[in-house]
């Protein structure tokens, strides 16, 4: 198996867009209205917003691509660019998304991994991350590579507040 992280570029939009759009739906869509989550998805994922995003340079994207397909994508922040001013030693992981055909093969551990060596490289201590409340999986599995609860933040789905835990880890270099 190949597996590969390759920055994305603002020529690549609408491939984000696309892949955002339905790994954010296949994620959260069950557990929200239609009209919520629709809400969030016009707001997030629209071009003008993602040109944002992609053009901050405190923020970087990365596709996953496994043998050759289209797996998944990532983003990190840095300074400015985090959703949470937590500081300069930190280096966000906003979004970790991964197509159903592609997850549970350990290609969200290898994302957490190159996350905190980007961290590393940019001479950062910690990475953290928010993560819905509800979302017992994620939350166990960012437990289980060493992140703890460090607080709670309020995440807008649309209208709707919801929680995200905040998950911190501190780095070491190997």
């Amino acid at each position: 198996m190949t597996t590969t992280l390759t920055p994305i570029t603002i020529n690549e939009l609408s491939q984000l867009q696309a892949l955002s759009i339905e790994t954010y739906t296949n994620t959260f869509g069950a557990a929200n209205t239609p009209e919520i989550l629709q809400a969030y998805l016009d707001e997030a994922y629209n071009t003008k917003q993602l040109t944002v995003e992609l053009t901050d340079p405190d923020s970087t994207f990365y596709f996953l691509i496994q043998d050759g397909q289209l797996a998944g994508y990532l983003k990190l922040n840095v300074n400015d660019g985090q959703s949470e001013p937590m500081g300069p030693d930190y280096l966000e992981v906003e979004r970790i998304y991964l197509k159903p055909s592609f997850q549970h093969l350990g290609l969200g551990k290898t994302m957490i991994t190159f996350a905190e060596k980007q961290a590393i490289q940019a001479h950062k201590s910690k990475v953290w991350l928010g993560v819905w409340e509800h979302n017992e999986n994620a939350k166990a599995f960012y437990h289980r590579l060493g992140f703890e609860k460090v607080g709670a933040h309020t995440f807008y789905m649309g209208d709707d507040p919801q929680t995200d835990f905040m998950m911190s880890k501190a780095l070491t270099e190997d």
